[in-house]
């Protein structure tokens, strides 16, 4: 594929998937005080688990799972395009594609785990940093996003031949 915006939407959507897995297995209690409400996702008693992927899907007012990946799938299109328009002009070796790719996943976790979705979920930017019980999901999100964004970069560079040979 030699677009760089078609490869970077395709390999965004390979991203999302391993992403997606980890999110989907793995849980969170939500770090609320009491019963509040969760902005604009409904609500859930303090302690109580879900899949963090849920969170997702909470940002449009569904506790549907369909939907957080729907959602999610979205996101990795959207991550793709951006990283295919930004950087599909450069050649480099596969592992520094790798770390682009790991950096630019730090990036979307800081802008959206960190600041997008808490807001519209009605908490303060980087709350998820604020607690125990939330930086444990935050910390679990960023080592999805490093591990999903390295993916983004490895697959891009294959997909656009972006690889050179070392000298």
């Amino acid at each position: 594929m030699r677009s760089k915006l078609g490869a970077g939407i395709l390999a965004g959507v390979v991203a999302a998937l391993p992403y997606g897995l980890i999110m989907s297995i793995v849980t969170s209690p939500m770090g609320m005080q009491g019963s509040e409400p969760m902005g604009m996702g409904g609500s859930m008693e303090m302690g109580e688990r879900e899949p963090m992927i849920m969170m997702v899907a909470h940002m449009v007012r569904s506790d549907n799972f369909a939907v957080a990946w729907t959602l999610l799938l979205l996101g990795g299109v959207l991550m793709g395009a951006v990283f295919g328009l930004l950087l599909g002009g450069r050649r480099a070796m596969l592992r520094a594609w790798l770390l682009r790719g790991a950096l630019y996943g730090a990036a979307w976790w800081i802008a959206g785990s960190l600041v997008l979705m808490p807001m519209v979920l009605g908490m303060q930017a980087f709350s998820p940093l604020t607690t125990a019980t939330m930086r444990g999901g935050a910390m679990v999100s960023l080592a999805a996003y490093l591990f999903s964004g390295a993916i983004l970069g490895g697959v891009f560079a294959l997909l656009r031949g972006r690889t050179a040979t070392p000298g």
